[in-house]
């Protein structure tokens, strides 16, 4: 990794740590002259099914290209701790791969070991040709052709934006390294601004900054550390895909690390699913999205509600009603007798208010998000079911309701637990 930041080594200190907590948002100093708040993309909406073994939703094919990362069954040990097991990961020339999981579950600690920070306790690290760890091999980060974005940016105050952009490259004051810095500038959209002191810019004129300063030594990798985790929650929409925009341009393979399925949904060539230390599935955002082949992916991704159901010979019979056995893509004649939880999203259900001896459950909370109201419905079984509203329909809590299925897709579902 070049040494092109001034505290590569931050937290290295601390070998305890499996996962980086996400940092609040960030006050910007100076002046901000070009953020606007884009839209949150939309979601919560299976549109296909998972099914169990082999047939269970998958990951998408394979993408071609060359290898540009490769990790083999990397583990990563503090002491007693695990913090990173057995875990696997292709990166092809030009994509955008993100590790996507909760804090704790050992992704930054891959991202680190990817940069030279951390040591693998075993497996391989590969960087194009180049065995980076494992082998016997340990390249120290500045001799790796990787780049690394913090998620504080890590600028230096006292140096302008042009030379800040210049640091990482060998002589930063030659000719072609200020053409390099001019093509960057332009790049990231700052143009004009490589006189200006970094104290006078914004989060999102920050970020671009750090960017394009580790974009200057064109490395093989490039390794984002929750790169809008500073930023307040409308500008992280508008500079994700800034930043996404930068990485094609650029053609750059990277490797982010968040903990937002959001952000990782919509930016992503891919999305690693990281659990416990290892990928849980990896593929496409929508298919991960729409075929979690795990009751964690599927409850990590969205909000996520399971409804029991007995599978019959006519059809499938739930606590709200009995419904075609289509509606569960690859469920087989195999599955007659069984029992089988369904994935349902607050857009597959309804509630509606009826007297309590016609109700299958009541409200137990309201969630309101400005354009719609998610209801809590707690079944007489116990089951709690989430129901998606416009925001003009009400309901109070305690209120009784009946809960009718009305996904028109089929559904990812589970063997019973």
């Amino acid at each position: 990794m070049r040494d092109d930041t001034p505290h590569p080594d931050r937290d290295a200190d601390r070998p305890d740590r499996a996962d980086a907590d996400a940092a609040g948002p960030a006050t910007d100093g100076g002046t901000a002259v070009d953020e606007t708040a884009g839209s949150p993309t939309d979601r919560d909406r299976v549109e296909s099914a998972a099914t169990v073994g082999d047939s269970l939703g998958g990951d998408a094919g394979e993408p071609t290209g060359e290898a540009v990362l490769e990790l083999e069954d990397v583990v990563k040990r503090y002491g007693s701790e695990t913090a990173v097991s057995g875990l696997d990961l292709t990166v092809r020339e030009g994509e955008l791969v993100t590790l996507l999981g909760p804090s704790g579950c050992g992704k930054t600690t891959t991202l680190r070991m990817i940069a030279g920070l951390e040591t693998p306790s075993d497996g391989k690290i590969s960087v194009g040709d180049e065995v980076v760890a494992g082998d016997g091999a340990a390249t120290p980060p500045e001799e790796r052709d990787v780049g690394l974005v913090f998620q504080e940016f890590a600028l230096f105050p006292h140096l302008t934006v042009a030379e800040n952009i210049a640091f990482g490259l060998d002589d930063p004051n030659s000719e072609t390294a200020d053409e390099r810095v001019a093509e960057l500038l332009d790049l990231v959209g700052l143009g004009d601004y490589g006189d200006r002191s970094v104290t006078e810019l914004s989060g999102g004129q920050r970020q671009r900054v750090a960017l394009a300063r580790s974009l200057a030594p064109e490395p093989e990798v490039l390794l984002l550390d929750e790169p809008f985790s500073n930023l307040d929650v409308s500008l992280r929409v508008r500079m994700r895909e800034e930043v996404k925009r930068i990485l094609d341009e650029a053609g750059v393979t990277a490797v982010s690390v968040t903990h937002d399925q959001e952000e990782a949904l919509s930016i992503s060539d891919r999305v690693a699913v990281v659990n416990d230390g290892t990928v849980e599935q990896i593929g496409d955002p929508g298919e991960v999205f729409e075929h979690p082949t795990s009751r964690f992916v599927a409850s990590f991704l969205g909000q996520a509600s399971f409804l029991p159901a007995r599978v019959s010979e006519s059809g499938i019979e739930t606590s709200v009603g009995s419904y075609d056995r289509d509606l569960l893509k690859g469920l087989g004649d195999g599955y007659v007798g069984s029992h089988v939880d369904v994935l349902v999203r607050p857009d597959d259900l309804r509630a509606t208010p009826v007297a309590e001896g016609d109700a299958d459950g009541e409200v137990i909370r309201r969630q309101y998000t400005g354009p719609s109201f998610v209801y809590h419905v707690k079944l007489d079984d116990g089951t709690v079911l989430r129901c998606l509203h416009n925001h003009t329909e009400e309901f109070e809590v305690g209120e009784p309701v009946a809960v009718t299925l009305v996904a028109d897709h089929a559904l990812a579902w589970y063997p019973a637990e």
